[in-house]
């Protein structure tokens, strides 16, 4: 699924083979999930477009289409007319249908987010520190769920679906960048955040790294259509990023898919460097630094950075020669029709960034390759919480990514006991 909040547009009602449905008995779960990735995909959609659009019997999207009502995940709309036989009515997703918490840990702050069904956000709390401790940053979200709860009604509560965490992977490797004490991030390595979590919540609890989180909610909340296999880099304290293949977050065996910091490019002196010793926005602060300039606003204020002069253009620079050479590597492999960039940084910065890794492309040997499309990613520095919200979302509703169990969806108004 590639999309989040609906769409305006006219949906294509030709047979979709991303969405093709079956009237085989059994197959319920999977077809109301194609339901409802139509309808978030594509806007309000009456029971004839659907059916369709997934070759599914008038019947069976009849069928589907009142028990997601009756579930509160789809709303009726106002009939439309046509010239002959009955009004069609269109059933677009209810906001109220489900809600949705995220929680991003980063090596400078953590997020939490409560969304509704159309991804819209309710709340959001934040939390700068020097580097993540376990035992703080577990009490942040423990306190922040139980405020965020309160502002919902017992019938909101009970539609909570599930809350999914974006963090770094294997943490404790990062003291020495992070500048923190070693044996303070070394407490990761022996504790679960979500056993930890899921002790204390009656809702299922997810986790995904920070990065690949982040490109799940390009994929779901998104606002570009049409490109169904991509690579994504989001640009934070250090790099990182995510793989969609035919539309669909692709993790691979071990969730670790699309690592692309860890991916080798040119150094400053020729050598092998990794794309996260370069691209990162650690690399402009510790050039900050090095002139004696606080860098502290890169991580409290990532809309506005203010006047930093030629040490963002220099860093820009050497970021987008690193991103052309990772993005080049990516589609040696895989012939992708796009390459996302998105980051904790201002929409300004983004776009001379994207712009500057486009010129860098073009001075690439890329003779025997066909290079992607390269745009900026449209969700923003919130991209990782809300990657993290989106996997109950995809999980529990949505066609799955890559390797991801399909569950239940929602029955007589109650999540969690599915």
């Amino acid at each position: 699924m590639e999309a989040g909040t609906q769409k305006a547009g006219s949906p294509e009602l030709a047979e979709s083979r991303h969405h093709r449905g079956t009237n085989q008995s059994g197959m319920r779960d999977h077809n109301e999930r194609i339901v409802l990735s139509l309808v978030r995909e594509h806007g309000a959609l009456a029971k004839s477009d659907i059916a369709r659009m997934t070759s599914l019997s008038l019947q069976t999207v009849s069928v589907i289409m009142r028990e997601l009502e009756e579930a509160g995940l789809l709303t009726r709309q106002e009939p439309v007319r046509g010239r002959i036989g009955q009004p069609s009515i269109p059933m677009a997703l209810n906001p109220q249908g489900a809600f949705f918490l995220g929680l991003k840990i980063g090596r400078r702050s953590a997020d939490l987010v409560l969304i509704d069904f159309l991804g819209n956000v309710r709340s959001m709390l934040h939390k700068s520190y020097l580097y993540p401790a376990p035992g703080e940053t577990i009490r942040f979200a423990l306190d922040g769920i139980a405020s965020v709860r309160a502002t919902l009604s017992p019938a909101e509560n009970k539609r909570i679906a599930g809350l999914g965490i974006a963090m770094p992977f294997e943490l404790w490797n990062w003291a020495d960048a992070a500048g923190a004490p070693p044996d303070i991030l070394d407490e990761w390595r022996h504790r679960s955040i979500q056993a930890d979590l899921q002790s204390n919540c009656d809702f299922p609890v997810y986790l995904e790294n920070d990065a690949t989180a982040a490109c799940g909610a390009e994929l779901v909340f998104g606002q570009f259509s049409g490109a169904r296999d991509f690579v994504y880099f989001y640009i934070g304290a250090f790099a990182g990023g995510g793989i969609v293949l035919n539309g669909r977050l692709f993790g691979g065996q071990t969730g670790n898919a699309g690592a692309l910091g860890s991916m080798p490019v040119p150094g400053p002196d020729g050598k092998p460097t990794q794309l996260i010793d370069v691209a990162s926005i650690a690399m402009l602060e510790k050039a900050l630094k090095a002139r004696g300039i606080d860098a502290a606003h890169l991580w409290t204020s990532p809309e506005a950075w203010g006047e930093l002069g030629e040490d963002v253009d220099i860093w820009i620079g050497k970021a987008a020669g690193a991103l052309a050479y990772a993005i080049v590597s990516s589609c040696a492999v895989i012939d992708f029709e796009a390459a996302v960039i998105d980051g904790w940084m201002p929409a300004e910065v983004r776009a001379r960034l994207v712009g500057a890794v486009r010129e860098a492309l073009g001075r690439i040997d890329v003779e025997g390759l066909r290079t992607p499309h390269v745009r900026e990613g449209t969700v923003g520095i919130h991209a990782r919480v809300l990657g993290g919200a989106s996997l109950p979302l995809s999980a529990r509703f949505l066609v799955v990514a890559d390797g991801s169990k399909e569950g239940s969806t929602l029955k007589n108004g109650d999540l969690h006991n599915k």
